[in-house]
């Protein structure tokens, strides 16, 4: 029997989610007795995101057979995301991770292996048309999940007209090998993401310059240069944009709600600077929650902030109870 192929939105995101426990109480792991069920995912929080700032996203991935499965695909489906191209495998479950959530760093405990998403080869080409999309976005963590997810990105970046790639280095899923393998599939996208300290830790260098030098292949590179800000490097030009001052409740997921705005302004054809502020505001409704989705900022609060001069983008804080 013939696969059938999904429509294809304007802009594909492929990779694993999970469901996610994050603690219930305060109070060491050990110790929490009630956990709180979520979803997360680098390349199904992106999606989320760009389908919250209007830009018609689908999500390609594969799940269990099992109510977390069920419940990760209702949650993206919900958050206005094109979820046709999710496979059900009826043998291997959806994957699992704990958080300890803290404003520091989150601790996180994978339980992925053998999972639904684990098993995805190139064969999902059979059927969802990434030729047909404006823009498909990778990151690195599904180059680590197994050989298989390895080659099915080799497939998307040979057939996708335009692949963005957030290198997302996660120590925990790598044996060996990342910094080659991570160095060559970024070397084939048209827009990279990285952060400063993941190409310290991978490369040996974090300046945005010598990051360039290492990687001249894509069009676009973005280094997220933590709470100081990032730098976009295009064109022979260089644009550095600070960062907001923001009271950080957690984390995890800032890096996929910053690229969700750099892309959806990228899509919009905006200037560099309005690009990386796009992307420094959606990452700071991230940082203001324990969810990995972020909590968008009010729209009118955006637009003003986006052509702000700078003394005013400089001076702007972002709090728990709202920006001042």
């Amino acid at each position: 029997m013939p696969v059938e192929r999904v429509d294809t939105p304007e802009v594909l995101c492929l990779g694993e989610s999970m469901a996610v426990f994050v603690p219930g109480e305060d109070g060491p792991a050990d110790q929490v007795r009630t956990w709180v069920r979520d979803v997360g995912g680098a390349e199904s929080n992106v999606a989320c995101a760009l389908a919250g700032l209007g830009v018609p996203t689908g999500w390609v991935s594969a799940v269990g057979d099992d109510p977390f499965g069920r419940a990760v695909v209702a949650a993206v489906a919900a958050a206005g995301v094109d979820v046709s191209g999710v496979a059900v495998d009826p043998t291997r479950p959806t994957g699992v991770y704990i958080k300890e959530a803290n404003a520091s760093g989150s601790p996180m405990r994978y339980y992925r292996f053998g999972s639904a998403a684990s098993d995805m080869g190139p064969d999902v080409l059979d059927r969802v048309d990434v030729a047909a999309a404006r823009l498909v976005h990778l990151t690195g963590i599904t180059a680590a999940l197994s050989p298989r997810c390895r080659a099915l990105i080799e497939a998307v970046l040979d057939r996708a007209p335009r692949v963005s790639f957030d290198v997302n280095w996660r120590p925990a899923l790598w044996d060996s090998g990342a910094p080659d393998v991570l160095r060559g599939l970024a070397a084939r996208a048209d827009i990279v993401l990285v952060g400063a300290d993941e190409a310290e830790a991978l490369w040996g260098v974090s300046d945005p310059a010598d990051v360039r030098e290492l990687l001249p292949e894509p069009t676009t590179l973005v280094v997220k240069q933590g709470s100081l800000g990032a730098t976009l490097i295009e064109a022979g030009e260089a644009v550095f944009e600070p960062a907001l001052r923001v009271d950080v409740v957690e984390p995890v997921g800032a890096g996929d709600a910053f690229a969700a705005g750099f892309l959806a302004a990228t899509l919009a054809g905006q200037s560099p600077r309005r690009r990386l502020r796009a992307g420094h505001l959606h990452a700071a409704g991230a940082l203001r929650t324990q969810h990995d989705v972020a909590v968008p900022l009010p729209g009118d609060l955006v637009a003003r902030l986006l052509d702000a001069d700078a003394a005013t983008w400089a001076t702007t804080h972002v709090t728990a109870r709202g920006v001042r």
